[in-house]
């Protein structure tokens, strides 16, 4: 009798170890060391690239996914397909998010592909004089994001709306008449009006640099700034704090302002 009680506390022992040896070797979950991130091309998907043996030293590979369309990849970000993309500004993505009923945040903005005020008649906002023409763009961003500029430096105010016209002006102390022009236009105009904020890329194609030639450039902290884009609830992971930090270091600030020549601003 106790050769069988022995035998079943032993048995019972033997199998208690075993259940404690494959409790201690259930795998973990591995790292996530592979940062899938969509872009679109330039300047997007070649900050990235420049990206890549910083995050490398920090144990992450980076895989580069590009786009040519503003849709697919927020919502392959929302679906899991992508950790992250970069292509958007905030105004963009809260419009996204409200129409297609996605999860997505902003991390952090990394650059900004500044609208400037550009003339040949004036050298500084303080020979604007009253009745002077300002033209801008005539395609709603666009018109809304140039009159921001105007609002900074106090020379109009507007109603609360989300996107500012012409219509929505309640002060204007300098008396300034706003011409709204086709984007592309806004170049050739600058002959014919006393100044004109136009956008980096047709300002490039005139030989204007935002940098040097702008009297105004939007500010750093304009909500145009282009973004790191995560499903919510992805923030705060290792790997996209990884990203961040990079997309925002020092030697990304250089990076930018030697390979861009002032087309584009570093926007942290």
């Amino acid at each position: 009798m106790m050769k069988t009680v022995l035998k079943w506390v032993l048995l019972a022992t033997l199998s208690l170890g075993l259940v404690a040896c494959n409790d201690s070797k259930e795998p973990k979950e591995e790292k996530h060391t592979v940062i899938k991130v969509g872009a679109t091309p330039v300047p997007h998907a070649e900050i990235l690239e420049f990206a890549k043996p910083f995050l490398k030293a920090k144990g992450y590979e980076l895989d580069i996914v590009e786009f040519t369309d503003y849709v697919t990849p927020n919502i392959a970000v929302d679906e899991g397909e992508l950790d992250a993309n970069f292509f958007q500004h905030l105004p963009y993505l809260e419009e996204f998010n409200k129409n297609k009923h996605t999860h997505l945040v902003k991390t952090v903005n990394v650059h900004l592909e500044p609208m400037g005020l550009y003339s040949k008649k004036i050298h500084s906002l303080n020979e604007l004089k009253q009745g002077a023409t300002i033209a801008v763009p005539n395609d709603p961003t666009n018109e809304s994001r140039a009159l921001d500029i105007l609002v900074k430096q106090g020379l109009l105010s507007f109603k609360d709306v989300q996107f500012k016209t012409v219509v929505d002006i309640q002060d204007n102390p300098k008396n300034l008449h706003i011409k709204e022009l086709d984007a592309p236009q806004l170049p050739r105009v600058l002959d014919e009006v006393d100044a004109a904020i136009i956008n980096t890329n047709y300002a490039l194609a005139a030989n204007l640099n935002p940098l040097k030639d702008a009297i105004v450039i939007e500010s750093k902290d304009s909500p145009y700034a282009n973004i790191i884009v995560v499903k919510a609830g992805n923030e705060n992971t290792p790997y996209i704090k990884a990203l961040n930090e990079v997309l925002n270091s020092e030697v990304m600030k250089d990076f930018i302002a030697k390979k861009y020549n002032g087309a584009i601003i570093e926007a942290f």
